[in-house]
């Protein structure tokens, strides 16, 4: 149980003082019931409401983002637009970061979240989060490509990769590609190992979480209760 005045405040939207001038003005209401008092204690997962507006009083954020190329997966940069700058300010204020980066030139699925322990446990390697992406290269891919995926590939430059999926699709120079691990440029660094570079890639899934196809590129949404499930299971 928590004070009303931190729960509003822990949103992001409002200071604690702000919350306090809600509360006085009757614009606050708790699982449909005008709140009295910003100091009346209360669980962070009821219902609450701002001027008829459903808000959350839950600490932690799961959202799913479509990143669009020309963004870097960081909270700030000094030189570069971030991911962050898609979303509205009191989401900005809430401590996101994205569990996991994809390349400035890199679309698709992100996740953004505060929760930092599940983050940890979705990107630690002994973990092994399943991720995959749809990958075009310049050339065609074939059998010999899968195969050499298949059976884990040491670069020249001294990276091993695990063993990892490459499912050649119709057109040739296309193919759905699964990653066990998440080194730095993997992908890229295959495919140029096989004289195929990438032109384009776009991560679809991340464990158990698929890219929302109703998602436009820098467009985001909450993630649903499921998936948060899904994900702490993963």
């Amino acid at each position: 149980m928590e004070r009303l005045d931190k729960i509003l405040a822990n949103t992001g939207r409002w200071s604690r003082k702000e919350a306090r001038e809600l509360v006085r003005a009757g614009r606050v209401a708790v699982d449909g019931v005008t709140a009295q008092a910003a100091d009346g204690k209360y669980d962070p997962a009821a219902r609450f409401e701002v001027d008829g507006e459903t808000v959350s009083g839950e600490r932690l954020v799961y959202l799913m983002l479509h990143k669009p190329a020309g963004l870097v997966s960081a909270t700030e940069d000094p030189r570069q637009p971030t991911v962050l700058e898609l979303l509205p300010q009191h989401l900005r204020r809430v401590g996101l970061f994205p569990a996991g980066r994809l390349d400035k030139d890199t679309e698709g699925l992100l996740l953004l979240t505060n929760d930092g322990p599940l983050a940890h446990r979705l990107l630690a390697p002994r973990n092994h989060v399943d991720k995959t992406y749809f990958v075009r290269v310049d050339g065609e891919l074939d059998g010999a490509d899968a195969a050499a995926f298949a059976a884990g590939m040491m670069l020249e430059d001294g990276l091993a990769c695990l063993p990892a999926g490459l499912e050649v699709l119709e057109q040739p120079d296309t193919a759905l590609v699964t990653l066990h691990e998440g080194k730095y440029h993997q992908i890229k660094r295959m495919l140029a190992a096989r004289g195929k570079p990438v032109v384009y890639l776009k991560r679809l899934t991340m464990g158990p979480l698929m890219l929302d196809p109703a998602l436009e590129r820098g467009e985001w949404r909450p993630l649903s209760a499921e998936e948060v499930a899904a994900l702490r299971q993963a």
